[in-house]
C-alpha cells in the first residue's frame, strides 16, 4: 500500500552551517557554481592535451557525468569559447578549439613583460625560505626529466614561475599569466619537444636562480627574457608537422613580428649607448 505523503516521516532540517549535497552543492557560490566546476575540469583537459584540438565536445555525455542539466554545461562551453579554447561550429557541434597562431607570438610578449615585473620585484624582496623553495622546484624538474615524466616537468616548471611571482609579493600577477599563456601552454605539450631541450630550460632556471640570489635584478631579467626567447623559437616547427592542430592566421602574427621589430629598431636607434 503506497503510502501518503502526509504519512511520511518529516525530512529532517539541515543542521545550520551544514553545506547541502548534491548537484545543487555549488548554487550561489562565487566560483564554485556547477558551471565553474565543469569549467575548470574541461579547461584543464584542454590545456594539458589530453583534449586535443578538434575533439569533439559532446554537451549530452559531459551533464552526465556531471550529473547535471545542459544549462551548466552550456554555459562552461560559451565561457572556454570566450579563450578560443573551445569552437562552436552550427549544425557541426562543439570542438576543442585550434591553436590560434597569432595569439602565440603577443602572448609570449604580455607573459615576458608580467615576468619582468615579478622576478624584479623577487630579487628585492625574495627571502631565504624563498630562494630554497626554488632549488626544490628546480631538484624536482631534474627528477622529473630523469623519469622522462613530461607532466611532471610542466607542472614543476609551472610552479617555479609562480614561486617567484609570490616572492615577489605579486601572486594575482601571476594569475594573470596562467590566463595569458593558455595557447601557449598547449603548444608546449603538443610540441613533445625532446628531454635534451627541456633538460636546458633547467640550467636557464638555475641561472636565473644564481642572478636572484645575487640581487642582480638586471641579470636576472636578462636571464628570463632568454629563457622566454628559447620557447618562441621552439614554436617554429609544430605548426608545419600538426597543421590541423592550428589556425592558421599567420598573416597576423607576421604583421605582429613586423611591427614588434620596428619599435625595437626605434628603441634601439634612441638608445644613447
Amino acid at each position: 500500500m503506497e503510502t501518503s505523503r502526509s504519512s511520511r516521516a518529516p525530512r529532517k532540517p539541515r543542521a545550520h552551517n551544514t553545506p547541502p549535497t548534491g548537484p545543487g552543492m555549488y548554487a550561489g557560490r562565487t566560483g564554485t557554481s556547477s558551471a565553474d566546476v565543469i569549467l575548470r575540469g574541461l579547461r584543464a583537459r584542454i590545456i594539458s592535451t589530453e583534449l586535443v584540438p578538434g575533439t569533439p565536445i559532446s554537451e549530452h555525455d559531459l551533464a552526465q557525468a556531471y550529473g547535471v542539466s545542459r544549462t551548466p554545461v552550456r554555459e562552461a562551453i560559451l565561457r572556454l569559447s570566450d579563450e578560443r579554447l573551445v569552437e562552436v561550429a552550427p549544425k557541426s557541434g562543439t570542438f576543442v578549439g585550434r591553436i590560434p597562431l597569432s595569439a602565440l607570438p603577443e602572448a609570449l610578449v604580455v607573459r615576458q613583460a608580467l615576468e619582468e615585473t615579478t622576478v624584479r620585484a623577487a630579487v628585492r624582496f625574495a627571502q631565504e625560505d624563498h630562494f630554497v623553495k626554488l632549488e626544490n622546484l628546480i631538484e624536482t624538474q631534474q627528477q622529473a626529466v630523469g623519469n622522462a615524466d613530461r607532466q611532471a616537468l610542466h607542472d614543476a616548471d609551472d610552479a617555479f614561475h609562480e614561486q617567484i611571482a609570490q616572492a615577489g609579493g605579486y601572486p594575482g600577477i601571476w594569475e594573470l599569466i596562467t590566463q595569458v599563456k593558455v595557447h601557449i601552454d598547449r603548444y608546449r605539450r603538443l610540441a613533445q619537444l625532446d628531454m635534451d631541450r627541456l633538460g636546458t630550460v633547467i640550467e636557464e632556471h638555475r641561472l636565473l636562480l644564481r642572478h636572484m640570489r645575487a640581487r642582480d635584478a638586471e641579470g636576472a631579467v636578462q636571464a628570463m627574457a632568454i629563457h622566454l626567447h628559447k620557447l618562441r623559437k621552439d614554436m617554429s616547427h609544430l605548426k608545419s608537422i600538426k597543421p590541423e592542430y592550428f589556425i592558421h592566421d599567420a598573416d597576423l602574427a607576421v604583421e605582429f613580428t613586423k611591427a614588434q621589430s620596428a619599435v625595437k629598431s626605434e628603441l634601439l636607434a634612441d638608445d644613447p649607448t
